[in-house]
């Protein structure tokens, strides 16, 4: 039951639905207005109102429930139009309903769903309004300021989202590619030891070697020839410490590349054999989480996306993981394919799973 409230109470206190509901109280405020036979029929019809309202809440995205609940929202409101037209102001639910369609669907589908919606309003007060297509006008007037509000609204949430993505993305690069040129100058580095002061210090020990030779060298020189090769073998350690350290620095590029989102957040698990130098693996693998975390944020209620990384057996594994629910068998979207595509040109293998949790689960297979 937790994991249901948390979302419910989110969506309840969105800004939008706080209006909607400030606008049934105004409403319920008038119900007391018009004859007491039909004072039942008012309540009833307000109730059932509400009651859709609330549950359509839950539902962040278009869905067949969220469909339904709308509909029922504007029979209510139409009955309420019609058994308390003395007050006039039952159709303002009929400004909250254009804001919840315009959140569900494009303007396109949107506009004429509220035009039927206006047709019917006008039938139930024909006959019992004096004006009935100035009504209609007026809060018509209404809906579409309404619709505007949401519609720009929701494209700036969207438009939000992909800048955050956008951003993420880009700070996983610079990661990525900070790390990458700190592993190119580590390897020049070990390069120039070993070709420069490597390659003298050969030459200066053979020198050294034929002088202690000689009967008339001196104690000295022995003891330069010792200390010769010792500096070279020093120097061999430090070129080898230099080279066994270029590996890609993933911990840094993964969590900045989850930092921008506010859901899911990265549980990344690594085992400490793993060792990723290759630049294009490391990207192929950035992007592969990258694309999760997509779908996590874009089509379910998670919370963590748990990222695990393995290497054994000349193989790197990357399972991902999240705690949400998986509608239906798992399918693959562009992202996916995209992913797919991206992981075979490494020669590697994908697969979609379902998880025992329900939750969609990804396997991703790259040689080492």
């Amino acid at each position: 039951m937790q994991a249901l409230s948390t979302p419910y109470w989110r969506g309840l206190l969105h800004p939008l639905n706080l209006a909607g509901l400030l606008t049934w109280l105004a409403v319920a405020s008038t119900l007391r207005f018009g004859p007491d036979a039909l004072v039942p029929w008012r309540w009833a019809c307000a109730l059932l109102f509400l009651a859709a309202f609330l549950a359509a809440t839950v539902y962040d995205r278009p869905s067949w429930q969220r469909s339904l609940l709308l509909v029922i929202e504007a029979a209510a409101a139409l009955g309420l139009v019609r058994v308390a037209a003395v007050s006039g102001v039952a159709p303002a639910l009929l400004v909250m309903l254009a804001a919840q369609v315009a959140s569900s669907w494009a303007p396109r589908t949107a506009l004429p769903l509220m035009l039927v919606v206006n047709i019917g309003m006008y039938l139930v007060l024909h006959g019992v309004h004096e004006h009935p297509l100035l009504v209609v006008l007026i809060f018509a007037g209404f809906q579409a300021f309404a619709m505007l509000t949401t519609h720009y609204a929701r494209s700036a949430e969207q438009a939000r989202d992909r800048l955050a993505l956008v951003n993420a993305d880009l700070l996983a690069t610079r990661a990525l590619l900070a790390e990458s040129s700190r592993d190119a100058e580590r390897l020049r580095l070990s390069r120039d030891l070993h070709d420069v002061a490597g390659h003298k210090l050969t030459a200066l020990r053979l020198q050294l070697r034929a002088l202690a030779g000689r009967t008339d060298a001196l104690p000295e020189l022995a003891l330069c020839e010792q200390l010769s090769a010792e500096l070279l073998g020093d120097l061999r350690a430090v070129v080898q410490r230099l080279r066994d350290s270029g590996q890609l620095d993933m911990d840094t590029a993964l969590h900045a590349l989850a930092a921008p989102l506010p859901r899911p957040r990265l549980q990344l698990h690594r085992d400490d054999g793993v060792h990723i130098a290759d630049t294009a693996k490391a990207e192929t693998l950035l992007r592969c989480v990258q694309e999760a975390l997509t779908n996590s944020a874009r089509h379910s209620d998670a919370k963590v996306l748990h990222v695990h990384l393995q290497q054994a057996d000349g193989s790197l594994s990357l399972t991902l993981e999240d705690d949400g629910q998986l509608r239906g068998p798992p399918r693959a979207g562009n992202g996916l394919t995209g992913m797919r595509e991206r992981v075979d040109e490494q020669g590697g293998s994908l697969q979609l799973l379902r998880a025992a949790s329900g939750a969609l689960q990804i396997r991703v297979e790259l040689p080492a």
